[in-house]
């Protein structure tokens, strides 16, 4: 039964053709780009108090808007991975991904687990206060039925929200370019990334030409500098600074090590002197390690302040936010800008300790989580050892110099994938941690994941469609 119920749940078909054409992936990705976009600027009805607006940074790695029907992201999905895999990993429950059946069947659970979570948080969210409807609507004060009612309102507004997000990572995945999850951290990122460096808008929401405009509250890094500057706030002016060049080395150092590879040389065994060279990345799980570890940490923040709002108080061990600033272990998953605190503190070193302590704390967290994620991610998604040496003895490869045994390949293989899984889980953990220290413009997380997450998507296009593109496409795209 059970089977019958993982097997016939609703999904997005895949397309019948064995190669896409380019133009078809990319109307779809378009298509739910703008969908995603959309769904961000749709309210909740009816929305009272939103304590989840402080989560602004933490809603960006979730790919969530919080107070419309995207307040959910992709944090069900990313959920319901992560425990699938512990339990896979464990041992717990065993999923034989090397067959056609076991993937299909994995596949089949990790849906429904996600569909439980988007159920289980919109509950949450909303029967424990972090999205609430109000007290009154129209000047009519709303009774205990009628409230119950207008929260089974909103569960049901994030519970539809939730399932359009589910079916769009779908069809990204089986119509479009790379995967849904990794499309929507990074157009949420993008955007977030240019809104803090060029918009006029000061803090409290107004324009330049609105009275009640702050010039020194300006959100653009660029019109900061202009502004402090002339103003001969020259410390203030470093502070927007440091920021955009953080930013740029995350950026450069993301690229690099996303360009750098091993490459295995590999023969046809029937033809002579014919061969290729088979890559192994230098970040070999590229992104989706770090995804995972953020959208951990953020969930974990998440149900704190959701905890904290029911009981009225601390919670015990994890702690809480007193004032907005979060505090007790809860503290350790948030990244603290040191840089700000240096300049503040006027190079006071009894002021900037506990920053400094908290933010290596928080980078060990990052580095080990990423590392144990990537682990765990290269067993579970077929990139292990043996899975490689499958694929590639399927091909009709082998190594020269050995003779053509699964074993010896996978044995060889096994001396790159451990290695590059461990050193790119380290690199990618730290200079995620280390633009939130720097105070990049965006989470460290988020500048990493969008910078690799567009790389990857560059790679993919330039390797499956270069031939079938525009011509103007294919020059933009440097080929």
């Amino acid at each position: 039964m059970f089977d019958n119920i993982i097997f016939n749940l609703p999904e997005v078909g895949a397309p019948k053709q064995k190669k896409l054409p380019f133009n078809d992936r990319l109307k779809w990705t378009l298509i739910v780009l703008v969908i995603y976009f959309l769904l961000g600027m749709i309210p909740l009805w009816p929305l009272g108090p939103n304590t989840l607006e402080q989560f602004e940074q933490l809603s960006i790695i979730l790919g969530a808007e919080f107070g419309s029907l995207l307040s959910l992201g992709i944090g069900p999905i990313v959920t319901g991975s992560i425990i699938l895999q512990l339990l896979n990993g464990a041992g717990i429950v065993k999923f034989d991904l090397t067959t056609q059946d076991g993937k299909r069947k994995y596949q089949g659970v990790q849906k429904l687990t996600s569909i439980f979570f988007v159920i289980f948080e919109a509950i949450i969210y909303v029967f424990m206060g972090g999205i609430a409807p109000p007290t009154a609507i129209n000047s009519i004060t709303l009774t205990a039925s009628s409230m119950f009612q207008m929260k089974l309102l909103l569960v049901f507004e994030l519970f539809l929200g939730g399932l359009i997000v589910l079916f769009m990572d779908e069809i990204v995945s089986k119509w479009g370019f790379g995967s849904g999850i990794s499309l929507f951290i990074a157009a949420g990122i993008s955007k977030q990334i240019f809104i803090r460096l060029f918009s006029f808008m000061d803090a409290t929401g107004f324009m330049p030409w609105q009275a009640e405009f702050q010039a020194t509250q300006i959100v653009g890094h660029v019109w900061r500098i202009i502004i402090f500057l002339s103003q001969g706030e020259g410390a203030t002016a470093l502070i927007s600074v440091f920021t955009i060049l953080a930013t740029v080395i995350v950026f450069v150092v993301a690229v690099y090590a996303q360009a750098m590879k091993i490459e295995i040389p590999l023969s046809f065994g029937r033809v002579r002197g014919h061969g290729i060279r088979w890559p192994l990345q230098f970040v070999y799980t590229s992104v989706m390690p770090i995804i995972l570890v953020s959208s951990l940490f953020a969930t974990l923040q998440l149900w704190t302040r959701l905890l904290q709002n029911w009981t009225g108080g601390l919670i015990p061990i994890l702690g809480g936010y007193q004032g907005g600033q979060p505090v007790g272990l809860i503290a350790l998953l948030n990244g603290q800008n040191v840089i700000n605190a240096i300049v503040q503190s006027g190079g006071n070193f009894s002021a900037i300790w506990p920053v400094l302590l908290n933010s290596l704390i928080y980078m060990l967290l990052m580095i080990g989580g990423a590392v144990l994620f990537s682990i765990f991610w290269v067993q579970t998604s077929g990139q292990d050892a043996e899975s490689l040496a499958g694929q590639i003895m399927s091909s009709g490869l082998q190594i020269p110099g050995f003779r053509k045994d699964k074993r010896i390949l996978e044995r060889i293989l096994s001396r790159y994938i451990l290695p590059l899984t461990v050193m790119g889980g380290i690199v990618i953990g730290f200079l995620a941690s280390f633009a939130d220290m720097m105070g990049a413009l965006s989470r460290g997380t988020g500048i990493l994941l969008t910078v690799m997450i567009i790389y990857k998507l560059y790679e993919d296009i330039a390797r499956e469609h270069m031939m079938d593109m525009n011509p103007m496409m294919r020059k933009f795209m440097g080929k």
